[in-house]
This record gives structure tokens, C-alpha cells and sequence, in this order.
């Protein structure tokens, strides 16, 4: 037996299998990880043993997959938002992935397209800058680059690179 609660027409508890199907539209609809699944599950004031069946159930249907999350997510980030691997390993951090799989996520950036990437951000932050002098130019645009999550060696070689030509 169990009550369902109402507060505002807000439901605020589900059966197992209600929870079940909705985690699995849930994590259907865009990859998700186990961080974001527990999130879920506590908003919808599942008990810890309710939690554990539903998570296992979600990774045994292949609706949960951390591996996964972490290539979509970083190739996402990098191809959408043209974020470096700094931040999108801190990203994922955050989320509490493994390590292993933020450089297994990480390796599916090829070189070239992030070395390529990283130059576009340059000329296009660049060209906004145009009217200040060198050195401020370059700190503005080794900031942004930074900021953006590229490595500062990659950054100083594209500013190199690219100021030495103008």
C-alpha cells in the first residue's frame, strides 16, 4: 500500500514502476548520468531501496550508461559550445564521472579538429578585439581562450601563431 500526496497539483510520490517509466522517458529523451538519475529519483521522494532497484534497472536496459554520457557530453560541448578538454573535465567531474571514462571521452576529440577549433575561436575573438594594442590583445584573448577551457600552451602557440602574421 502507498499514498499519494498532492501538494499545489503537484505529485510528490510514484510507485516503483510509475518511477520506472518515467526515468526511462527520462534518460531516453538526452543521455543522463547517475548524478542526475539520483537527483531525479530524490525530487520524486524515492525511499533509498526504491532508488537502487530503479537505478539497476535503468543500467540493465541500457537506459543508463555513464560511457556513453561522457562521449556525447564531451563531444557536444566541444562541437556545440566549442569548449577545450579543461573544462569539459571539469564539467564532467562535477557530475562525479570516473577518470577513466573523462579520457576515454576526451579521446574521441581528434587533434586536428580541436587544434582547428582553437584557431577559429582566436580569429573570430580576434577580430572583435581589433583598435587595442598588442599586449592587451593577446592577454584578452589568452583569457577568453582559457576561460573557454583550452590548455595554455595550445593558446600561446595559436596566439603565436596568429599575431606574429599581423
Amino acid at each position: 500500500m502507498y499514498y499519494i500526496y498532492y501538494v499545489k497539483n503537484k505529485r510528490l510520490t510514484f510507485t516503483v514502476k510509475e518511477a520506472k517509466r518515467k526515468l526511462e522517458h527520462y534518460c531516453v529523451y538526452q543521455d543522463r548520468c547517475h548524478m542526475e538519475v539520483e537527483k531525479k529519483l530524490d525530487e520524486m521522494h524515492m525511499i533509498p531501496e526504491a532508488k537502487e532497484l530503479i537505478i539497476l534497472h535503468l543500467m540493465e536496459h541500457d537506459f543508463l550508461n555513464e560511457s556513453r554520457f561522457a562521449r556525447s557530453f564531451a563531444r557536444g560541448k566541444f562541437r556545440i559550445k566549442k569548449w577545450g578538454k579543461q573544462r569539459i573535465k571539469r564539467e564532467l567531474k562535477m557530475r562525479d564521472i570516473s577518470d577513466y571514462l573523462i579520457n576515454e571521452a576526451l579521446s574521441e576529440i581528434a587533434p586536428e579538429e580541436y587544434y582547428e577549433t582553437l584557431s577559429q575561436l582566436a580569429r573570430k575573438k580576434y577580430d572583435q578585439l581589433k583598435g587595442k594594442d598588442l599586449f592587451q590583445t593577446r592577454k584578452a584573448l589568452f583569457d577568453f581562450l582559457y576561460r573557454r577551457g583550452f590548455e595554455s600552451n595550445l593558446i600561446n602557440e595559436v596566439l603565436g601563431d596568429m599575431l606574429s602574421k599581423n
